[in-house]
């Protein structure tokens, strides 16, 4: 097995986004209906596939190995219920793109401060 070049697309960073819990749902919520829209470009279409299973993901992350989130939410004083969302580039790319995103989560995501 060889590294990948650096640069290389297929090694995109992924970017902790903190989202509450309020935050998370909105996503979830906004995504599903965009991913229900059958004129949403299937390319498109996967990236937000894979941020509904990020939302998951965290969740599960969060009931397997809690302390890492909850320092930083000590260490903020953010509330209990703030969970990094682990998202792509080309994810939140695709997120920032849908029309029906309310404009304070878009503010949350564009936001390079990590917090909610």
């Amino acid at each position: 097995m060889s590294a990948l070049p650096a640069g290389d697309p297929g090694s995109q960073t992924l970017v902790p986004h903190w989202l509450d819990a309020a935050a998370r749902r909105l996503l979830a919520d906004t995504v599903q209906a965009a991913l229900a829209d059958p004129d949403v470009h299937p390319v498109t279409a996967i990236h937000l596939q894979d941020v509904v299973t990020e939302l998951h993901v965290a969740a599960a992350r969060e009931a397997v190995w809690p302390t890492s989130a909850a320092r930083v939410r000590l260490a903020t004083g953010w509330d209990d219920d703030v969970l990094p969302v682990r998202l792509s580039p080309v994810e939140l790319a695709g997120v920032l793109e849908l029309d029906e995103l309310p404009e304070a989560l878009r503010e949350v995501l564009r936001s390079r401060a990590g917090r909610p």
